[in-house]
C-alpha cells in the first residue's frame, strides 16, 4: 500500500503528540488508535500504518541486544549497560544473550546501529576479502 505524503505528515504529528519528555507514553499511543479509526480520516489506514512503522522504531531505539559467544560477567554486563546509556540516553533497556555461533567477541544491535566485534563477522570480513 502506498502511503500518501499527507498521511506520514498527519502520522509525525501524532506520533510527537504521543511523545512525553523524550519518551513514548504507551497510553497515549494506544488512545490514538481507535480516535483515529473512529473518525476515519481521508488515507487513515495509511497514516495508522506510518503511526504502528514510527513506533516500532521508537521501540527498537531504545532496546539493545548483546550477543556474545559466552556468558558475560554481571561486572562486564553492568560495564556495558553503563557505556550504552551515555550513548543512548537513560531509558534503554539492555538484553543479554549467548550465540556460541559468533565464537569469540560481542555484538551489539541499538536500532539501526549495529557494532560487530566478533570473531565470526571478522572470518567473514577476511573471506569476502579473498
Amino acid at each position: 500500500m502506498k502511503i500518501s505524503k499527507q498521511a506520514r505528515r498527519e502520522a509525525r504529528q501524532i506520533f510527537r503528540s504521543c511523545v512525553i519528555n523524550g519518551a513514548l507514553d504507551p497510553d497515549r499511543a494506544r488512545q490514538v488508535v481507535p480516535l483515529v479509526a473512529a473518525r476515519k480520516p481521508r488515507g487513515y489506514m495509511g497514516l495508522l500504518t506510518q503511526f504502528e512503522k514510527l513506533v516500532k522504531l521508537d521501540a527498537a531505539r531504545h532496546l539493545a541486544r548483546i550477543e556474545s559467544a559466552e556468558p558475560l560477567s554481571p561486572e562486564y554486563q553492568a560495564q556495558v549497560q553503563t557505556d550504552l546509556r551515555r550513548v543512548y540516553g537513560e531509558g534503554l533497556e539492555v538484553v543479554f544473550t549467548s550465540k556460541p555461533e559468533l565464537l569469540g567477541g560481542m555484538r551489539a544491535q541499538v536500532g539501526g546501529d549495529v557494532y560487530d566485534g566478533s570473531v565470526l563477522a571478522r572470518l567473514t570480513a577476511l573471506r569476502e576479502s579473498f
